[in-house]
Parts: C-alpha cells; sequence; structure tokens
C-alpha cells in the first residue's frame, strides 16, 4: 500500500519559515503528480500547491509569492517551503498523490501572532 508521510510542521511566529516534508514509498514516486493541501480548524481542507511529474508548479493565490513546492525523486519526497507565514496559514497540511489519490496523514503548522 502508497505510504505517504509528512513531517516538519511545527509552531512559528508570524513572517517566519517552515519547510514541510512528505516521503513515499510503494510507489513509481517520479512519474507521479503529487500536491499539498491544508486544512484549517472548522473550514474545508483546501488546495495550497501541486508539483507535476515534469516539475511543473502552480499555487493557490493565497500562498503564491511565499511558498514554494519541490521534489526530489531520488529521494521519493516532495517539499513545501513556506516563507513570510501569516496567522491564516494555521492548519493541518497533507501531501497527496493526484495519481493515484493516496493522502498523507498530515502536519501541525502553527503561526502565531
Amino acid at each position: 500500500q502508497v505510504q505517504l508521510v509528512e513531517s516538519g510542521g511545527g509552531l512559528v511566529q508570524a513572517g517566519g519559515s517552515l519547510r514541510l516534508s512528505c516521503a513515499a514509498s510503494r510507489m513509481i514516486f517520479s512519474v507521479n503528480n503529487m500536491g499539498w493541501y491544508r486544512q484549517a480548524p472548522g473550514k474545508q481542507r483546501e488546495w495550497v500547491a501541486t508539483i507535476t511529474s515534469a516539475g511543473s508548479t502552480r499555487y493557490a493565490d493565497s500562498v503564491k509569492g511565499r511558498f514554494t513546492i519541490s521534489r526530489d525523486n531520488a529521494k521519493n519526497t516532495v517539499y513545501l517551503q513556506m516563507n513570510s507565514l501569516k496567522p491564516e496559514d494555521t492548519a493541518v497540511y497533507y501531501c497527496r498523490s493526484l495519481s493515484l489519490d493516496y493522502w498523507g496523514q498530515g502536519t501541525q503548522v502553527t503561526v502565531s501572532s
């Protein structure tokens, strides 16, 4: 069974940075389109960013210019570099294999004001 394991979440002050990682296993990672999503308390899960197998990226307007998605196929890992964090970025962040529709368990990001 496909496994996606996120890490790197934590508590950070507004304006700070975090880098999330999502390690994939039991899948051919390099051919999969990958995405990051987030869910804030009391809100629906929302899309954050996508990276295709070819390395093309797309971002939600709310994070454009602050977040960067990247991948390392040799390490079967997708990353989300988050800069200039805001309190409204507080959420559980999930990675997803878009091609296979598998989700990780999530990692908590809390941004204090």
